[in-house]
Order: structure tokens, then sequence, then C-alpha cells
């Protein structure tokens, strides 16, 4: 059972999110909360596995709650709402460390599934609005996509690819697929991924990939080097199923 905890300041939203939220056998909402700053006393309250926040809030916003809710002793996984696709205020909450976020409008049943996509795991972005906000408001330069390059030259080849497919949205399953490996593999991969890049989640990991202008076209050996830029040799595991 996720464990579930609705953010927002407009009582009827607060009610209609609480409401589709209860009507899945597999989520229960455990807390609602007016604000950011209601929103972490509930948290500290009750145990949350998925936070719906809102961005702008009176007294607390979105983006500081998501930080202050991620930094919590047990974070609950974050997603968070807003009313424009082109919001600069979404991209600061998945800095501070949102596992996505979905538009007000998004279809009921795609806010359900978003739960139990982000409670497992994985992200979830608007796919409308994801690559056009982050392309907008995510601007790189070159101080900064050479330290993306350094980090990601941390990881393997094989981590390489994993994380380009990750940065397009792709889920576990089809980056097993794109990659012929087992999806228990790329999970694998995707958590020493996250350690090695010092991320929390896999929206930051594809934040640090398209700084780097890594993509499924651009292998692991053909991602720029700099002179500090050191590969970590490859551990064989059993499950792996690629040369």
């Amino acid at each position: 059972m996720i464990r579930a905890m609705v953010v927002d300041d407009d009582a009827l939203v607060r009610l209609g999110l609480t409401d589709l939220l209860d009507g899945d056998e597999g989520i229960e909402v455990v807390a609602q909360a007016t604000d950011g700053l209601h929103a972490v006393e509930q948290a500290t309250a009750h145990h949350v596995d998925v936070a719906l926040v809102d961005v702008r809030m009176p007294r607390m916003d979105g983006i500081t709650a998501t930080a202050r809710l991620r930094a919590l002793p047990h974070p609950p996984k974050v997603i968070t709402l807003t009313t424009f696709d082109l919001d600069e205020y979404v991209y600061g909450a998945l800095a501070a460390g949102a596992d996505g976020f979905l538009l007000k409008d998004t279809d009921p049943a795609e806010i359900l599934r978003a739960v139990h996509l982000v409670a497992a795991g994985s992200a979830m972005l608007h796919p409308a609005a994801a690559r056009r906000l982050i392309d907008r408001y995510h601007h790189t330069n070159r101080p900064r996509a050479a330290q993306a390059r350094n980090r990601i030259g941390l990881l393997t080849p094989r981590e390489t690819d994993v994380l380009a497919l990750l940065a397009e949205g792709a889920t576990n399953a089809d980056i097993a697929l794109a990659l012929g490996m087992r999806e228990s593999t790329v999970k694998s991969h995707v958590s020493r991924i996250l350690a090695t890049l010092d991320v929390t989640n896999r929206v930051q990991a594809a934040l640090l990939a398209r700084d780097a202008g890594l993509n499924p076209l651009r292998s692991a050996a053909a991602l720029p080097a700099t002179p500090t830029t050191s590969r970590r040799c490859a551990a064989p595991t059993r499950n792996t199923r690629f040369r």
C-alpha cells in the first residue's frame, strides 16, 4: 500500500486529488496539507511514501517544501504539480529533489500511474512539458558542462548507455529491452549511477546528462573527455547479459 500526502492550498483541488487517490486500491491518503510548512509537519508526523505538492503556495512554496521533505530522515518521493507547462518554478522543484511533475489538468489515470511509478523508484514528467521546460530553464554553460562530463566520465560505458536512455525518459523495462539485459540488472545500474553521480533521483541524473550533452546516439566512447576524467573499471556481475 502506497501512503500518499496531498499538498495544495486550494481546498477543491486538494479534496479532488484525495478522492482520486483514495479510489485506487493500492494507494492510501494518510495526510493532507495546505502549504509547504504544513506539509513538512505532516510528513514528520506520518510515514509518507509519495507527496503530491503544488508549486505555488503561501507561507512555504512547493520548491522549498520539496527540499525540506527530501531532507527528512525518511523522505517521501515528491511529485510537483503546476498549472503551466513552462513554469520556471518546476525546474527549481526538480533540482530540489522532486521525482517528477505533472500538470494539474493531467488525466486522472495518469496521475495514479505517476504515483505508482514514483513509489517504485521511477520518475514521471509530463511528456509534452518536460523537454520544453528543461531546454528553456536548464541552459548549459561551459563550466557546468565540463563538470557534468567529468562526473559522467566516472561511469562505466554500459552505465553511460543506461544513463543516456534514462535521460530520455525511458523506464527500466524500456532500457532493458533496448540494451538486451534483465530489468533487475538495469535497476542495479541505476542505483550505481545515482551513487556515482551523487544525485538523489533519476530526474537529477537526467539533468546532469543533459548538461553533458549526452544522448542515446552518443556512446560513452564518444563523450567529450576532459583531462581530469577517469573511468571506473566495470565489475562483472552474474546478471549482466552484454559484452
